[in-house]
């Protein structure tokens, strides 16, 4: 029998124990013996949990037990994960992870530390939850070269645009109703305002070019100020307006960011809808890749701790290519140099020519009403438009 470890016991670190007694027949067969957890390492007592009696509060008995072989951690936030992450490694425990943020801001330490000590430190969870989306990397797209992706990778922030569009209600409103279903937290920050989405976009960037950005490298428009108004102004430009993490390469620079964008019908990720996540990779190999599911809960993310620990376990993934993060200072195209059509809607800009006359590029007004105009511009910078409209409500069409 494999032992392994959970390193905190919410959401889905509670979820891994429930994975592996529903699908015990499978993991033992991609194992090829049974997976027992031996401890959970949490600052709380879990009485009336099943597995209460594996409970524990200090991670020195995990470091020093031979049986423990994969690690899975769970516990959110940077700090104390990182520090017990790498201890693990550095003890030559795998490490698993569903922590975005760690992998984030210290993911080309945590896989130098993996390397260094002839383990693996596997992270699909972290991504897309149950979507299979990043041991592909490792894979079948090993040696591909990723030339652009843009994805939905925030199911909360989908949910809200998705009503907001079937029902005209406002953003508040829909707000206060995911936060009410539990989409959302109490403190929705990191959703509404692209933090949890640039996260991603920072992993998904260091796979498919090898460059982990920093992150004040990375932009993040957050979807305070849209109105339904903006979301029938994408229907009137043929399209649907969503949060979309976007990478690609530019004559030698990384564009990446994550921001409100017009994706255009005919484009796979304006179909997205409710609390779904999808990620589309372009590589001149392959052409266009869509990955397409559930993006987050507890049994879909635990189900992707699960299967990378099965991985290790089995000795599937000492065959797999390892990623290797390296950072790279200037290789991100600063986010106000980066081209791309607008929609913009302000108060009073009734005469398009005069109020976007910094603006050298083409022109054209969507509606003119109620005091306010919606144009369309062609080929800008948000510089340009910044200082042509301020103030302008400025959403990028995805091109």
């Amino acid at each position: 029998m494999k032992q392994i470890a959970i390193l905190g016991f919410g959401v889905v670190g509670a979820g891994i124990p429930a994975i592996l007694e529903k699908n015990a027949e499978s993991v033992t067969r991609a194992v090829g013996e049974p997976v027992r957890v031996k401890y959970i390492l949490d600052l709380r007592e879990f009485p009336d949990s099943p597995y209460g009696d594996r409970v524990i509060h200090d991670i020195a008995p995990i470091l020093a037990d031979p049986e423990i072989e994969v690690v899975c951690e769970a516990m959110g936030g940077s700090h104390p994960a990182f520090e017990f992450s790498l201890r693990c490694l550095e003890a030559k425990k795998s490490v698993v992870t569903s922590n975005k943020e760690v992998v984030a801001n210290f993911g080309d330490r945590l896989l130098a530390a993996a390397a260094a000590n002839g383990v693996s430190y596997l992270f699909e969870a972290s991504v897309g939850g149950g979507i299979p989306l990043i041991r592909p990397f490792m894979t079948s797209l090993a040696c591909d070269r990723i030339t652009e992706f843009c994805g939905i990778v925030n199911g909360t922030t989908n949910y809200i645009l998705t009503k907001m569009r079937e029902e005209g209600r406002e953003f508040d409103d829909v707000l206060a109703e995911a936060q009410a279903l539990g989409y959302a937290e109490r403190d929705p920050s990191a959703d509404i305002d692209g933090i949890d989405a640039k996260r991603k976009l920072a992993i998904l960037t260091a796979l498919a070019t090898g460059i982990l950005p920093e992150n004040d490298e990375l932009a993040a428009l957050s979807l305070r100020g849209i109105s339904v108004r903006d979301l029938e102004a994408a229907s009137l430009c043929g399209g649907r307006l969503k949060l979309v993490a976007r990478m690609r390469r530019v004559n030698e620079k990384i564009e990446a960011y994550v921001c409100p964008m017009i994706v255009p019908d005919a484009h796979p990720l304006a179909h997205v809808e409710g609390v779904y996540n999808a990620v589309s990779f372009t590589s001149p190999a392959t052409g266009d890749i869509l990955y397409y599911g559930r993006g987050a809960g507890r049994y879909p993310t635990a189900g992707a701790l699960v299967s990378d620990a099965a991985a290790i376990l089995s000795g599937a993934a000492a065959h797999e290519a390892k990623p290797v993060f390296r950072r790279e200072a200037g290789a991100i195209l600063p986010f106000s140099e980066v081209r791309s059509d607008f929609y913009i809607r302000a108060s009073g800009l009734l005469d398009p020519e005069e109020a976007l006359s910094a603006v050298s590029e083409a022109v054209e007004v969507l509606s003119a009403k109620d005091g306010v105009c919606e144009l369309v511009a062609k080929d800008c910078c948000l510089s340009a438009l910044d200082a042509a409209a301020p103030g302008a409500v400025k959403i990028r069409i995805l091109r």
